[in-house]
């Protein structure tokens, strides 16, 4: 995380700036490209799947860079080979059209199969961050479904998705995709917001950028929650710093809450960054 004193700075000076159930996955498997060559021999498939995750970074990546068609064809064979980094690889690739032509199904079959592979794997495994974000990737596949495929939205499917990956990997995105089902949906219950805030304070708290803004929008407006102005304040204040160019919804949401808040809340959320750059997460 970028945030640091940086932040307090900035706004002092008032700157604007569980045993885990089966699952089954929609979607053929995935066929290796026909320009592929055959390799029968043991040790020289282990060669390739070698060469393949020297090539893959440990830890799945925000994006991937363009390969070449050797660098392809070693990811796809150490994918066939049920290797979940290279399928992780891949299923991004393919997901963002980085070096490939995009294809979401394609991507869709790769998340597949490291969720239905790697589904009991302990949260401790060093692959863990990987299965999770799978089963991330698939919610929102199931979300928004895939044009011109038998992938189609089914917010069930999506919530159970999101609802794993929250519950038994801990996945900070997940949390605050489940918060944002439970919090959106129309005819929510008061269980279902219950639900929500819980899953989007977790989040918050790890650090979700996301799920910060969205916490300290209902703060600082008092949108369902006791208002708490200085509170929301400092969580759109640490929301901004760690920001996409893109999310210009956190920017705006941030200049709102600041030229608003009172003298008191803006001293009283200097102090709570201040708490949470010491660590202190209360």
């Amino acid at each position: 995380m970028r945030t640091s004193r940086r932040i307090i700075l900035a706004l002092m000076l008032g700157a604007a700036p569980v045993a885990a159930p089966g699952f089954a996955f929609d979607g053929a498997p995935v066929k290796p490209d026909a320009t592929l060559p055959v390799m029968n021999q043991p040790a020289a498939a282990q060669a390739v799947t070698a060469q393949a995750l020297k090539k893959v970074p440990p830890a799945p990546p925000a994006t991937a860079t363009a390969v070449n068609a050797p660098s392809l064809t070693s990811l796809q064979y150490a994918a066939e080979g049920g290797h979940p980094v290279a399928q992780w690889k891949l299923g991004r690739m393919y997901a963002d059209g980085d070096g490939v032509v995009q294809d979401d199904l394609r991507a869709f079959e790769y998340f597949s199969r490291i969720a239905n592979a790697h589904a009991e794997d302990s949260p401790s495994e060093p692959q863990a961050t990987i299965v999770a974000n799978a089963f991330v990737a698939l919610g929102r596949y199931y979300l928004n479904g895939i044009p011109n495929s038998k992938i189609k939205p089914d917010t069930d499917r999506a919530r159970e998705m999101f609802s794993y990956a929250a519950s038994y990997f801990g996945n900070a995105d997940a949390q605050y995709d489940l918060a944002r089902l439970y919090l959106k949906t129309p005819d929510a219950s008061r269980d279902d917001f219950r639900y929500g805030a819980r899953w989007l304070g977790l989040a918050a708290q790890k650090g979700q950028h996301q799920a910060q803004a969205m916490l300290g929008q209902m703060l600082f407006n008092g949108d369902r929650l006791p208002r708490q102005a200085a509170r929301g304040l400092m969580w759109l204040t640490l929301a901004r710093d760690n920001a996409a160019p893109d999310e210009t919804w956190i920017r705006e949401s941030y200049n709102r809450a600041f030229a608003k808040a009172s003298d008191d809340d803006r001293a009283t959320a200097l102090q709570m960054l201040e708490h949470w750059v010491q660590g202190k997460r209360d």
